[in-house]
């Protein structure tokens, strides 16, 4: 979650009067087990923002901002006309969301074998907010798949758009430093995980070949940088 809706956030706790906020709990997943998704409205921001969750989290628990990851798949209610009108959009959006969060969360669950048999080593399950890599967009579960030794990040992602134009294009995301894939959801996690990681070591090999050659044109100045230099110009 960025520092900006953080802030909005915090703002919205302390104040509620000016705040609503409504909580949604997806269970039974295989592999984030619970998740509970909070929808925030207040009347200065204009959207009803969403945030995911760990665990499954009743009605009158406190949540703290630290521990909501900010997902861009907002409400958008404007088209109701009465309230009845409006629990319809919001039952169906917010349907739409728990859909994805649970499609997202099997494929991720799949990956896991495969991952720790291709990557040779353990596979853990990450819930931090904050990854240790930029993913090219945004997140979609508070989890990740991680290969501390190989430094392999596998997580869950999505475009941003409101809820209303129904469940978002969503894929998963490989990362190893400099590197990322994103592959389509449905796609054979053995198949993607081959290619991520004949991309990774073809990024390796040629950052070996520049940094070699660096090293090289450092000594070839370095023997040149003698009394005799000649001075340029």
């Amino acid at each position: 979650m960025d520092d900006h809706a953080d802030d909005l956030l915090r703002r919205a706790l302390i104040d509620q009067d000016a705040a609503a906020a409504v909580a949604l709990r997806v269970g039974g997943l295989p592999l984030c087990d619970a998740l509970t998704i909070v929808f925030h409205g207040r009347r200065d921001l204009g959207t009803i923002q969403t945030y995911i969750a760990n665990g499954g989290h009743g009605a009158g628990s406190a949540v703290a901002p630290d521990d909501l990851l900010r997902v861009p798949l907002d409400l958008d209610l404007a088209e109701a006309r009465d309230r009845d009108e409006a629990e319809e959009l919001y039952a169906e959006q917010a349907g739409a969301l728990r859909d994805a969060l649970e499609a997202a969360d099997t494929v991720l669950a799949v990956w896991q074998e495969p991952f720790e048999e291709l990557a040779g080593t353990r596979v853990a399950v990450d819930r931090r907010l904050v990854l240790d890599v930029r993913l090219p967009a945004h997140r979609l579960l508070p989890a990740a798949l991680v290969a501390p030794e190989k430094q392999i990040v596998v997580t869950a992602v999505c475009s941003a758009r409101p809820l209303a134009e129904g469940r978002p294009p969503m894929g998963i995301a490989c990362a190893q430093q400099d590197v990322v894939r994103v592959y389509p959801l449905p796609d054979d996690p053995e198949r993607c995980l081959e290619d991520f990681m004949d991309v990774a070591a073809e990024h390796a090999r040629r950052a070996g070949e520049r940094l070699a050659q660096q090293e090289a044109s450092v000594e070839r100045f370095l023997e040149l940088s003698g009394d005799d230099f000649p001075e340029a110009g």
